[in-house]
């Protein structure tokens, strides 16, 4: 990128966005060294480790909480509005499911040195990569769009037109990446997706039947019918979407993690996914408590009086502003793990640390992408029948890229020692499969519904 600030004390970049190793002084100690029995230790200066934190606390966070965008909100809140509690007990599941791909991203980024779709590429046929990189592409194109529609409908709850606010904040995005400030403003999207912590709080001000809430936890409540089985899916879809694993991936290895960071990157990847469903299943509760048996959402204002125990009559303003952060996280992340992943098939340049000179292909595409979704955003279409209907989208997706890194992580010529063990290939291959079935009839009462059966 065009520009970079720099550590005074060593010369690179504080964030070590490129995970390169800080250079040992010669000739002599440092004033941040001092000799110690067992050997010489690097002692950092507070802000050094700052830094450190904020470089390592990135990928597996950031991808996991960029599910909790407009379309992740939207679909969790018209689960609580249109079916109160009876979804709880499949978030627990989702919840397990997103562990377990999250850990199996990472896990592949930091012991191979490569993203998934560069994985993809040199494990299998041109053909499949092919179908790997147009699910991908398919599913990630309408989630941008999403992300902008998320962001103009937050500034309209703040009395601000979206036909202003989308081309602005498009430009401000695509701005941010391409001329060396994301790495920083990744961190204030998600300063200000912290908005939605308002939803635990809300979850219990709300005054829920704990009773209900305890036993959906725990137990089934399913509904056989069409549309908890859309809605189920795309939960799915926004919770465990591919454009998180290909981020997440994609993220490490552009952070020059390896094998050595490993348990350090897996506590992110955990930790960022555990996090983001726990916010997910309170929007559930906040919501089912608020507004529960209303049927689906039709609006954000609806969505937004799930936090009116929290913040009365400002609950319109605090879910703007966690929407805001939310979706443009999310509309830099989704489009970056398209660009990830197609430069990686082809084999080419890819990193947000370039000058576009230097990875034409890998910023162009997310700039067509931060284009098409702008531009499709501003058009008259439902909000929320848009963010729900992109999840379903990405529900149908998943189990596709699913299956990629499960057979990826199951073989030693690719993780050595690392590979799945027998318990996890069981827990992965079980996930994978429940997730596939889940789509799977979906697909199947859709194309029976066009020929009027069932």
């Amino acid at each position: 990128m065009s520009t970079k600030e720099q550590d005074p004390s060593t010369g690179q970049d504080p964030a070590g966005e490129l995970g390169s190793p800080r250079p040992r002084a010669r000739g002599g100690m440092t004033s941040l060294t001092r000799v110690r029995a067992g050997g010489v230790r690097l002692i950092r200066s507070r802000r050094g480790r700052i830094w450190m934190l904020l470089a390592i606390a990135g990928p597996g966070v950031v991808a996991a909480n960029a599910g909790n965008d407009a379309a992740g909100i939207a679909t969790y809140a018209s689960a609580g509005s249109q079916f109160v509690y009876r979804t709880l007990f499949f978030m627990v599941l989702v919840t397990f499911a997103l562990v377990l791909v999250q850990e199996m991203a990472v896990r592949l980024g930091t012991h191979t040195g490569k993203g998934l779709a560069a994985l993809i590429r040199e494990q299998f046929s041109l053909r499949l990569t092919g179908v790997a990189l147009f699910c991908v592409l398919l599913a990630n194109t309408g989630l941008v769009v999403s992300e902008f529609a998320g962001i103009g409908a937050a500034f309209q709850l703040l009395g601000v037109s979206r036909y202003v606010i989308i081309p602005i904040a498009a430009v401000a995005i695509w701005a941010l990446v391409v001329f060396g400030s994301y790495r920083y403003a990744e961190r204030i999207f998600l300063i200000l997706s912290l908005a939605f912590l308002a939803y635990p709080i809300a979850a219990i001000l709300g005054h829920p039947d704990w009773a209900q809430v305890g036993t959906n936890l725990v137990i089934p409540h399913f509904l056989y019918t069409k549309s908890f089985l859309l809605l189920g899916v795309a939960l799915i879809g926004t919770t465990v979407s591919p454009y998180m694993q290909l981020y997440a991936a994609a993220g490490v290895v552009d952070k020059g993690a390896d094998e050595a960071d490993y348990p350090r990157v897996r506590i992110d990847a955990i930790s960022g996914a555990v996090f983001a469903c726990i916010i997910s299943i309170t929007i559930i509760i906040a919501t089912a408590a608020a507004i529960g048996g209303r049927g689906p959402l039709t609006s954000a204002k609806e969505a937004a009086q799930a936090l009116r125990p929290v913040a009365g009559p400002a609950a319109e303003l605090l879910f703007a502003f966690g929407l805001i952060g939310a979706s443009a996280l999310a509309g830099a992340v989704v489009p970056l793990s398209s660009a990830y992943a197609i430069s990686e098939a082809v084999g080419v340049e890819r990193s947000i640390s370039r000058r576009f000179t230097e990875a034409r292909l890998f910023l162009g595409l997310f700039t067509v992408q931060v284009i098409i979704g702008a531009a499709l955003a501003l058009t008259s279409i439902n909000l929320i029948t848009l963010l729900i209907g992109t999840q379903v989208l990405q529900g149908i997706v998943t189990p596709v890229i699913l299956v990629y890194i499960l057979i990826l992580t199951n073989r030693r010529s690719v993780l050595g020692k690392a590979a799945n063990g027998p318990l996890f290939r069981i827990a992965a291959t079980v996930c994978t499969l429940a997730i596939s079935a889940m789509s799977l009839l979906l697909l199947g009462s859709t194309v029976l519904g066009f020929f009027g059966i069932g």
